[in-house]
């Protein structure tokens, strides 16, 4: 890697990390180059605008996310066992060290919901892919005859998302104890209510 693109990879890092502690509109080329001691300039001819800097933010934090969460789980075996992988990936990503205020993803989607731009296209795409990486591992787990062949799996896709975004806001928020320990009750009920009987 040179030189100039590991320095773009440095800024990126540390950009996630100051998003998920500032938030994504909390981001500027200024405070950025102050975090990592770059002049303003030197930050900008890597990024020209806030909007770029924002965007390219949340494609190096969907980068971390795939290799943090989705690619280990595609290691394990098809069905039950890899959709139960990409929610454990995606409970221990919320307490990964490059998140300091936990995940950027839910913070930003508070922020940009109302926001119409390039940022919140980028927010909206990764998030209709999560989705479907979620929705796809349900299909297999039908297909694997883990699954009842009549479970909607974009429904139980969209029922385990929103049970992650009730942790993170119990967890954040309400700085609730148990918020894994519910979190990890309603994954299992959805599971179970997923599950083939058995034979």
């Amino acid at each position: 890697m040179r030189k100039g693109e590991l320095t773009h990879q440095t800024i990126l890092e540390k950009g996630i990390r100051l998003a998920s502690r500032v938030g994504l509109q909390g981001l500027s080329i200024g405070g950025l180059a102050d975090e990592l001691g770059l002049s303003k300039s030197g930050l900008f001819a890597h990024f020209k605008s806030k909007t770029a800097l924002q965007v390219e933010v949340l494609e190096a934090a969907t980068a971390a996310f795939t290799e943090h969460v989705i690619r280990p789980a595609l290691t394990k075996p098809r069905g039950e066992p890899r959709v139960r992988a990409l929610f454990d990936g995606w409970l221990a990503w919320d307490r990964d060290q490059l998140l300091e205020g936990g995940c950027i993803f839910v913070a930003a989607s508070v922020e940009l919901d109302d926001a119409p731009g390039p940022a919140r296209d980028k927010l909206v795409q990764t998030q209709r892919d999560w989705l479907d990486v979620l929705a796809q591992a349900a299909r297999i787990a039908v297909a694997e005859g883990h699954f009842r062949k009549d479970v909607d799996v974009d429904q139980f896709a969209h029922d385990e998302y929103a049970v992650m975004l009730g942790f993170h806001h119990a967890q954040r928020l309400m700085r609730d104890p148990l918020a894994e320990t519910r979190a990890r009750r309603a994954f299992e009920a959805l599971l179970t209510a997923a599950r083939a009987p058995a034979p």
